[in-house]
């Protein structure tokens, strides 16, 4: 063989190389969401930077004859996705859909209403503790409980203040219950409405105008529209006027609490918007 031909067969070896190590390394991952990715593509993140996991916490409980069960899962995982795309540097793990929701034997609050599902307190502090503990494990060093329910704020700031107190010697990781998301769907929101004339009897605390308006800003297939109309203040499962909810009423919720969820968890982790409008970490 010459010398050129030599060159040459060396030069298509590196080339064959080149395209195998390519297609071995995993591509940039275009979801945030954690089940969308490979392990290798998770694993990239987090080498690259990605410190930050959110874990969306639902619920399957009855929300009044117009609104499916899984309001509060599609809701918590849709709003996560929005807040881990702002703050850029951020993954979302699967909804929780296993919640307490009220005693089963005998049934209390909404478990007195058919498709319900309910676990123990224990078992709830359980799971939010094990999957803290895994992403620690990978390598993610801010652990973040988003909550879109009210039941559980407690149990949520309980299982992360535990989780700090053990891991005080590690101090590099941190696990944080973002309250901030919840309490921005609350009275901020409620203040946007009343601004636009409606009362608090219409806002209502479940299944009413604020409720149903977020559910059909995040998605209109969770809102049943036939329902809706035919809704009254009052009847089973509905605290609240659903009727005057519309997906641009919503949206003044949803914009509070991304802006509010972010800010919150820049505080955390010590982070703030750069020129760019990506995180910076403070030196």
């Amino acid at each position: 063989m010459t010398e050129h031909a030599l060159v040459r067969h060396g030069k298509l070896l590196w080339l064959a190389f080149s395209l195998t190590l390519s297609a071995l390394a995993p591509a940039s991952p275009s979801s945030v969401y954690l089940e969308e990715l490979t392990s290798p593509e998770v694993q990239a993140l987090v080498a690259a930077g990605t410190r930050t996991v959110l874990i969306p916490i639902g619920g399957t409980e009855q929300n009044g004859p117009h609104m499916v069960l899984g309001k509060h899962n599609e809701r918590a995982r849709i709003l996560a996705g929005k807040i881990a795309r702002a703050l850029g540097d951020a993954v979302v793990a699967p909804v929780i859909a296993y919640v307490p929701e009220g005693a089963v034997e005998p049934p209390r609050a909404h478990m007195r209403f058919a498709g319900t599902i309910s676990v123990p307190d224990q078992a709830f502090e359980a799971v939010l503790d094990g999957a803290a503990r895994s992403f620690k494990e990978h390598g993610f060093r801010h652990v973040v409980f988003l909550g879109d329910h009210g039941g559980y704020q407690k149990l949520e700031t309980r299982v992360a203040d535990r989780l700090n107190r053990l891991w005080a010697d590690d101090p590099t990781c941190r696990v944080l219950a973002l309250t901030a998301y919840y309490q921005a769907a609350q009275q901020p929101f409620a203040a946007d409405l009343e601004a636009r004339g409606f009362t608090q009897a219409q806002i209502g605390t479940h299944a009413g105008l604020a409720d149903t308006a977020l559910a059909l800003a995040v998605d209109p297939a969770l809102v049943r529209p036939d329902q809706q109309a035919a809704a009254r203040p009052g009847t089973a499962g509905i605290s609240g006027d659903p009727r005057p909810a519309t997906p641009a009423l919503g949206q003044l919720g949803v914009e509070r609490i991304v802006r509010a969820s972010v800010d919150a968890i820049r505080k955390f982790t010590g982070a703030e918007a750069g020129p760019s409008g990506l995180k910076e970490q403070r030196r």
